[in-house]
């Protein structure tokens, strides 16, 4: 007699296939203009595709290019507890630019602040266990519903981004960069060609936004996220690294 299936192999079955699909689509689509690999996977995830918006330096794009194919798509912004007050008049202020419908906000477990982050320092001491609390965890949560989800990263962004793909597997679900291979230039002239708002802190030198107390003005020369976490090694808040793949496959969810 066969042995039953473990249910930590169905889960590896399941992540398998999830890969296989993400490649499968990034050699068909992955080449396409940003807007239509969110019309094509806004109608292969129907129903099942949501995008996560930090309201940040250059996040009116994708916004942007979501809201012509449709404003009722939900958003996902996570409120760390942590952000800039600019950042959340920004946000506040796309929506009604772009007529957005389902934003929905995120924020960290508050039984798990008061037991990690009683007194809201944590960020001065560890980083990561500050992100994994205010925005991995919270994050898991916002994208369990779904298939898929929308991102606006790019490769030019980071040194971790440089191989970036437009289809990327992450556990059972399938992250989207529709702007994966855009450069500097193709962002400031789509935002010009739109009239786009810009985040205002982008004035003041903040290239790539965060919670305030981990963001700094980037340097002439410097990569869009070298303001983030200055002076750490750190150059990812973890919520596109594997931290969000195990939350994402935790029994609690």
């Amino acid at each position: 007699m066969l042995a039953k299936p473990r249910p930590l192999d169905r889960v590896v079955d399941v992540e398998a296939g999830v890969a296989a699909e993400a490649a499968g689509l990034d050699a068909l689509f992955g080449h396409l203009k940003p807007i239509e690999v969110i019309e094509r996977s806004a109608r292969e995830f129907r129903g099942a595709i949501a995008a996560v918006s930090s309201f940040g330096a250059d996040s009116a794009v994708l916004l942007h290019m979501i809201a012509k194919v449709d404003r009722s798509l939900p958003v996902i912004f996570l409120d760390t507890g942590k952000h800039f007050e600019e950042t959340l008049g920004y946000r506040d202020a796309l929506v009604a630019d772009f007529g957005l419908t389902d934003v929905r906000v995120i924020k960290p477990d508050e039984d798990a602040l008061e037991r990690v982050d009683p007194t809201g320092r944590l960020n001065e001491t560890d980083t990561d266990s500050c992100c994994n609390v205010r925005k991995v965890e919270p994050l898991a949560r916002g994208v369990e519903p779904f298939r898929a989800w929308f991102t606006g990263r790019k490769r030019f962004q980071a040194s971790t981004r440089a191989a970036l793909p437009v289809f990327e597997a992450v556990g059972a679900r399938i992250r989207i960069n529709p702007l994966a291979h855009w450069t500097t230039s193709d962002q400031a002239d789509y935002m010009r060609a739109h009239a786009l708002r810009e985040n205002p802190l982008v004035a003041y030198g903040y290239l790539s936004i965060g919670c305030f107390p981990c963001t700094q003005p980037v340097q002439p020369g410097e990569d869009a996220r070298s303001g983030r976490w200055a002076g750490h090694a750190k150059t990812e808040c973890g919520i596109h690294l594997s931290g969000l793949e195990k939350s994402l496959t935790d029994a609690s969810l």
